[in-house]
């Protein structure tokens, strides 16, 4: 009897649990965990940057807990590329604990290695290079690579043999004939696995309101001869620091033109020195400008690659279009490319420095006046064409806002997965898989749910920022504060002293004199019977913030201080 029942809860018990921590239902922080019994895989940890109600917050990583909790467990992590979504919030893992194998290209690693070094963490790593043509063997998972064309030389898609079947996923890609590497996504290796079965595909999302397929790499090259022919003085290109594949097309075109590249910003240059020692740039570190030949030589012979094209407040091309750059200055003549599209949720930020390199005088190109930008996410014929290849038996959608994921999830299904076989997830949601029905078929079913939310990073501090201080922050922001400060008897809580008011982003107090003045009266109001200091600031607290709201309509926080003395 017992061993029959043992036998039944084997067959509920899942053969491969599904677990995404990042990047679905937003734009960034890619992390996946596979989980087999007590073994974890790890697919990416990348991070986010902030939107604009995120005060003060320079970056956002994953909720890693659950990993971070089961360390031991984790076989390996594997990064399919070097963008900083997919493995900006690594080394942050490894500063608090995170000791398992991690797998990368070779660029992909060299730029992780500048992370982990940076932040004295190299020695803690246990790295090793892979290839497309890698097969590793991590716990019960053969994990097996795939090139793909994306905007990052040498990126990869992941496919692994799992207990419960083949899971493949495919990260960032696209089907372009002409990429820039002349080496276009492993067609061949996705028909072979879909050949022999998929369980599940799990497949980028970014580009699912985007019909047919994105244009090709070879479009942008055309552009930069055309923009590169008629300017007069300097050329400068802002692109995402990782992005060395539009790099390596403006060294191409560069030298057509009989112009000398430059780079500027910390991490283009941090990167782009990586990509030249490890060959996946074709131009030797001497050839690059210094900062005072790109100010001194004739406009005409210069070209210059700067970050700053999503307008990251701390970036060259935003230092620059403000003027305060110490190493180059923008003068009239110079042509400013950004070859990117603004990040949903970043376009203020990114036509504030389209603004802001007009009235330097500059003429500036961006996404709205041309081909300045291909897209290195696939649209939606891609995704068919991904789906003819592999013939997946489930689907989730990844790499996207949650409009993005249900839109993918309507093409897969008009494709042919049922309906019942697709899964629309959050982050923290789980998808089982299992011989569920005793039947010997393997299905999936939603799980628990897990925690799994955001982690902000400010400054020296990793997760010390929640909600509740960013709320603070928002209401500071947009109403401002009040400090009252009142000094009672502690015998018989007489007022001796205020109250006194201190206000900022509030209103100006040197011109609102008359209602400083009756705000200190409604405090008095309160203040008048001896009571615990904490009621007493509760009392302020309330006779402020309803005053505030009566008489100009705002809602200052409100910071009542009671002394006794």
């Amino acid at each position: 009897m017992a061993r029959q029942e043992n036998k039944a809860a084997d067959q509920t018990a899942p053969l491969l649990r599904v677990i995404p921590l990042g990047g679905v239902g937003e734009i960034g922080k890619n992390m996946l965990v596979l989980e087999s019994g007590n073994n974890l895989l790890v697919i990416d940890a990348g991070l986010m940057f902030p939107t604009s109600d995120m005060h003060g917050i320079d970056i956002v990583i994953p909720d890693a807990s659950y990993v971070l909790e089961r360390s031991e467990q984790v076989r390996g992590i594997v990064l399919t590329h070097g963008h900083e979504d997919h493995i900006g919030a690594l080394s942050y893992f490894v500063e608090q604990g995170l000791r398992a194998p991690i797998y990368a290209t070779s660029l992909t690693q060299g730029l992780l290695e500048v992370k982990l070094r940076e932040q004295k963490l190299l020695a803690e790593a246990d790295l090793h290079v892979i290839t497309a043509d890698t097969v590793i063997e991590l716990g019960p998972f053969t994990v097996e690579f795939f090139h793909t064309t994306h905007s990052f030389p040498d990126s990869v898609g992941v496919a692994v043999l799992t207990p419960a079947g083949r899971v493949i996923h495919t990260s960032d890609y696209r089907f372009d004939p002409t990429p820039v590497d002349g080496r276009p996504t492993e067609e061949h290796k996705l028909k072979q696995w879909g050949d022999a079965g998929v369980l599940l595909l799990m497949a980028d999302s970014t580009n699912a309101e985007r019909s047919g397929t994105t244009e090709s790499e070879a479009t942008v090259e055309t552009m930069l001869e055309e923009v590169m022919s008629q300017a007069e003085g300097r050329l400068l290109l802002a692109t995402f620091a990782s992005n060395l594949g539009r790099v390596q097309q403006v060294i191409n075109v560069a030298r057509r033109h009989g112009r000398r590249l430059g780079v500027i910003g910390r991490s283009m240059v941090n990167n782009v020195r990586i990509a030249i020692k490890l060959g996946y740039l074709n131009i030797k570190e001497e050839e690059l400008l210094t900062a005072g030949e790109m100010e001194s030589l004739p406009g005409h012979e210069v070209v210059i690659v700067a970050t700053g094209s999503q307008g990251e407040p701390t970036s060259a091309m935003v230092r620059m279009s403000m003027g305060d750059h110490r190493q180059l200055v923008l003068r009239a003549g110079d042509t400013v490319v950004l070859s990117a599209t603004p990040i949903p949720g970043n376009e203020e930020l990114f036509n504030r420095t389209v603004d802001n390199l007009f009235r330097q005088g500059a003429n500036v190109l961006y996404h709205e006046l041309g081909s300045v930008h291909v897209s290195g996410h696939g649209g939606q014929a891609d995704y068919l064409h991904m789906l003819d290849l592999t013939r997946p038996q489930h689907f989730i959608p990844v790499h996207g806002e949650y409009r993005h994921l249900v839109l993918h999830s309507r093409l897969v299904e008009r494709w042919g997965v049922p309906k019942e076989r697709i899964f629309v997830v959050e982050d923290g949601d789980t998808v089982e898989f299992g011989n569920f029905d005793g039947k010997g078929t393997i299905v999936g079913r939603r799980g628990e749910k897990l925690e799994a939310g955001h982690v902000y990073v400010d400054g020296l501090g990793v997760g010390d920022i929640g909600n509740v201080v960013l709320r603070d922050r928002r209401q500071l922001s947009q109403e401002g504060f009040i400090v009252c400060i009142v000094a009672v008897d502690e015998f018989d809580g007489e007022i001796i002293y205020g109250p006194e008011i201190i206000s900022r982003g509030f209103v100006y107090m040197r011109e609102q004199e008359d209602l400083i003045r009756r705000a200190q009266e409604a405090v008095s109001k309160v203040v008048k019977k001896k009571a615990p200091t904490s009621v007493l600031e509760n009392k302020i607290k309330d006779a402020l913030g309803n005053f505030a709201a009566r008489e100009i309509g705002r809602r200052p926080m409100v910071l009542p201080l009671v002394i006794e003395v």
